[in-house]
C-alpha cells in the first residue's frame, strides 16, 4: 500500500476491536514508520 510508504503513523488499537500491535504489523509491512501505538478499552 504506497499511501503508508515513507509515512510516519500513530496508531490506537480497541481492546475489544483489532489491537494496537496487529495495525502496526500492518503499517510496518506497508512501509510505514509507527511512532506511537497503544491498545485502549473504550467503555
Amino acid at each position: 500500500m504506497a499511501i503508508l510508504k515513507g509515512k510516519k503513523v500513530i496508531i490506537i488499537g480497541d481492546r475489544d476491536g483489532v489491537p494496537g500491535p496487529a495495525i502496526q504489523a500492518c503499517v510496518e509491512t506497508a512501509g510505514g514508520e509507527v511512532v506511537f501505538a497503544s491498545t485502549e478499552c473504550f467503555v
